[in-house]
């Protein structure tokens, strides 16, 4: 049987087994044989990575032709107005090519777990969080497309991959999930 897990990935921790110190890897947090995972998440950024021991399904997951959404809440430094978050909406224009329309929206201050080592505060600049969800997987796509917007990203966390979510799970855990059903193509549940 297909197994499909969801790790909360800890900030400063790659996306592979292999290659890094103790720590450093998936391996430390992940001890099942034979799963990898579905897409990446830059090590400097925190939150829901799937894998998976199914290669359909991890190429379902990670194939930018499926388009499956993913949110992302986003502490930025500043405090972006409508116009920073409508051009996050209609889709900015990187040095890569324009990106797909998102959706973008201030949101208050997440119930998040403290990072380590803790976001820098500045007390002469204040800071905000965006919830920003996007089809595409370019690489440091949010941080650029914040960025692009005069909104520089200090933290990062993805939330949500299609329907998978977080929710319970604490930096370093993990759990199995139910896969998607025949005819859901990458939508899983929560």
């Amino acid at each position: 049987m297909p197994r499909l897990i969801l790790l909360n990935k800890p900030f400063n921790v790659q996306s592979q087994f292999s290659g890094g110190e103790p720590g450093e890897t998936l391996a430390s947090f992940v001890r099942v044989p034979g799963v990898y995972p579905a897409g990446r998440l830059d090590k400097d950024s925190e939150g829901l990575l799937l894998l998976t021991d199914d290669g359909q399904l991890q190429a379902r997951i990670s194939s930018p032709k499926f388009k499956l959404p993913k949110t992302y809440l986003v502490q930025v430094e500043g405090i972006p107005d409508e116009g920073a978050l409508e051009k996050l909406r209609n889709g900015v224009t990187l040095k890569d090519g324009p990106t797909l329309p998102a959706q973008a929206r201030l949101i208050d201050p997440p119930t998040l777990w403290e990072r380590n080592p803790p976001v820098r505060f500045r007390k002469s600049v204040p800071d905000s969080w965006i919830s920003l969800t996007i089809t595409e997987g370019r690489n440091r796509q949010v941080r650029r497309m914040t960025a692009s917007v005069g909104f520089p990203t200090l933290r990062l966390v993805r939330w949500q991959i299609g329907d998978w979510t977080l929710d319970g799970l604490a930096p370093g855990e993990w759990r199995d999930a139910p896969l998607p059903k025949a005819g859901q193509g990458a939508r899983g549940s929560r």
